[in-house]
């Protein structure tokens, strides 16, 4: 069973910097494309960041490009999210996918985990 768990979400204020992490079991992300996405109160999921396989090449929303950025583990078998410089707009439940390619569609994503919140206060 696949299984993909996000955390290291919080409150945090203005500013302030966050690092999510996301670990997968049953599924070996080394041969996965992975991204970020997010999902704020009323609006609909939107792409934050991906990656590659192998992780050299990475993409990002134009919202949030110059404070995040995505990396992985493919030995841990996780991914990460750095974030920092947040704004209040960047409060939503942040969830981790894998896919078999790497872009901003929600669609392109086959595996999703849970979701952690992030709240940025001003």
């Amino acid at each position: 069973q696949v299984q993909l768990v996000e955390s290291g979400g919080g409150l945090v204020q203005a500013g302030g910097s966050l690092r999510l992490s996301c670990a997968a079991s049953g599924l070996t992300l080394g041969y996965n494309y992975m991204g970020w996405f997010r999902q704020a109160p009323g609006k609909e999921r939107e792409f934050v960041a991906a990656i590659s396989r192998s992780g050299g090449i990475t993409y990002y929303a134009d919202s949030v490009k110059g404070r995040f950025t995505i990396s992985r583990d493919n030995v841990k078998n996780m991914v990460f999210l750095q974030m920092n410089s947040l704004k209040p707009e960047d409060t939503a439940v942040y969830y981790c996918a894998a896919g078999p390619r790497s872009d901003h569609r929600l669609s392109t994503y086959v595996y999703w985990g849970q979701g952690t919140q992030v709240t940025v206060s001003s």
